[in-house]
């Protein structure tokens, strides 16, 4: 019997055989190509053929486990007509005159070099998206196909599964998921607890387990290989739990959010695109507590237009009906970084130009995005947060362009919210200890616990020789947390947490002492957040 140990990305645990996968991929040859206009029809073709194979997937998503896994599929038919992938693309094949092969490889090798090397993991769980169009384009233009079905129901070990070999298999099929390398953000996660899979990776795979017996513990993040009879007997005890509990959670959808002495929350989930909005419906969220506008100029090779943000934020307004929906103005710098805005080299990017930083330095960039805010702002409920707030300066600065955008659009007869909501990130400890005179300023905050953490313990959270240390429990870090509701409650400011404590469930009874008005959290977190405040006091 031995146990590796890895990270669980989808809780659960499971017994049974195990079944190696190895993909296989070949690399691909930069081959000379002399009629580019043959190898382009050639790739709208393939392009043709990918988007009947990903309604199919969506199609299969859909039926085996609901709508938030069937929008990853129509995340990837969104992307493989994004228009800087697809130019990119064209430019290799009659720039480079290369074969459809390589221009699609070298394409999605780029892009999603760019986002694995964030250390934001949302975004950079974003670079298996691209690699999975890509290759999905390159087995049609190869003509190869995908994994076949297994005999019998295995745990699937593999260097990297995506969402597409993921949802091929027969749920039945299918124990559990262990692989090298997967994000807890990446869609083939959110596709294992969605398909209530337990899955753990980071571990030291080997071809050799193979038809041998395993148990996975996606709780505990840890794997066994030859398990003894009192092991595998204590993992099916817990597996039966572990399915009665999330039967259980589904009784808490449609419930209003209020513990037993009455204190009622508002439940919001944090997204980072337009489809993630799916996600948050199926879980019942209460509303959009932060949508992560950054990714929008993450993905993209230039600025965004006034016209793709206004038709994005606009979409997610019509899609919510009316619940409220806060977008934080763009968050880039530190691990999030657009290369065409030229940030420079920054000894501490964590500290450096980032955030508001870059909105008030680029005042036109900030316009734009602002004005698409706004004109988004009639069709739903809308509201903007600014991150990275240390000053009453910055947020009178930030209103003063506010009123000018809107002096504009009034100008030119375009409709708007006028009196939308205006709230900031309380993410530093200079905004928490000035947060009483700042609640003047605005009419909401929305406390960031994980730069929070990282600011007030000076402890760089994405140092891994650090984690021992790095407490988001600090006793420090819950105080300012206290002090900024009260603070914001003294001006008659409402104060909600977005961070990752925001789904601790152990703080939740904290938190509701404190007197938080707010919650926001991932999707798949709003059924658990709800049990623990329905149950506290």
């Amino acid at each position: 019997m031995q146990q590796y140990n890895g990270k669980g990305i989808a809780d659960g645990v499971a017994a049974g055989p195990i079944l190696y996968y190895d993909r296989g991929r070949q690399p691909v040859i930069p081959a000379a190509v002399e009629d580019t206009g043959a190898e382009l029809k050639r790739y709208e073709a393939a392009k043709t053929e990918a988007h009947k194979q990903l309604q199919t997937l969506c199609d299969k998503a859909l039926k085996k486990a609901g709508k938030e896994s069937a929008a990853i599929f129509e995340v990837h038919r969104m992307m493989l007509d994004d228009e800087d992938y697809n130019a990119s693309v064209t430019n290799r094949i009659t720039g480079e005159k290369v074969c459809a092969e390589y221009a699609v490889a070298a394409t999605g090798d780029e892009i999603a070099g760019k986002l694995s090397a964030m250390d934001d993991d949302y975004l950079r769980a974003r670079s298996a998206d691209v690699e999975e169009i890509s290759g999905l384009m390159i087995r049609i233009l190869s003509g190869t196909s995908a994994m076949t079905e297994p005999p019998e129901p295995v745990i699937l070990v593999a260097e990297d599964l995506s969402p597409s070999e993921t949802v091929q298999f027969d749920r039945s099929k299918l124990l559990a998921f262990v692989t090298r390398d997967c994000s807890a953000n990446s869609h083939t996660a959110i596709l294992a607890r969605t398909m209530n899979l337990p899955a753990v990776t980071g571990i030291d795979i080997d071809s050799s387990w193979n038809g041998k017996q395993a148990v996975v513990d996606g709780c505990n993040g840890t794997v066994t290989i030859d398990p003894d009879e009192g092991l595998m007997n204590e993992m099916l005890l817990l597996r039966h739990r572990d399915e009665e509990h999330m039967q259980l959670l589904q009784q808490f959808k449609g419930r209003p959010t209020v513990s037993r002495s009455g204190r009622k929350i508002r439940l919001c989930a944090n997204i980072g695109s337009v489809t993630d909005t799916r996600a948050a419906l199926e879980n019942d969220a209460e509303g959009i507590g932060l949508f992560r506008s950054e990714f929008l100029y993450l993905e993209s090779n230039g600025l965004p237009t006034e016209e793709l943000l206004f038709n994005c934020y606009k979409t997610v307004a019509k899609d919510m009906a009316g619940k409220q929906v806060v977008i934080r103005t763009l968050d880039l710098g530190s691990d999030k970084q657009a290369a065409y805005l030229d940030p420079g080299h920054e000894a501490n990017p964590a500290m450096g130009w980032r955030g508001i930083r870059i909105c008030l330095d680029r005042p036109d960039i900030f316009r734009t995005q602002l004005r698409a805010i706004y004109r988004a702002s009639s069709f739903g409920d809308l509201a903007v947060m600014f991150p990275m707030i240390v000053s009453l300066d910055e947020v009178r600065k930030c209103k003063g362009i506010m009123a000018d955008v809107k002096a504009e659009l009034k100008k030119e007869g375009l409709p708007f919210k006028e009196d939308m909501e205006t709230g900031i990130m309380i993410e530093t400890p200079a905004a928490a200890v000035i947060s009483e005179s700042l609640a003047k300023e605005v009419d909401f905050f929305s406390i960031g616990t994980n730069d929070l953490t990282q600011y007030t313990l000076a402890i760089d959270r994405q140092n891994a020789k650090l984690e021992s240390i790095y407490d988001s429990h600090h006793p420090a870090v819950l105080e300012l947390i206290r002090m900024t509701i009260e603070n914001g409650h003294k001006a008659g400011v409402r104060v909600g947490i977005c961070g990752e404590l925001a789904a601790d469930t152990s703080l939740t009874q904290t938190f509701l002492d404190y007197g938080v008005d707010e919650l926001s959290v991932s999707p798949s977190f709003i059924l658990t957040v709800r049990s623990a405040v329905i149950n506290a006091d």
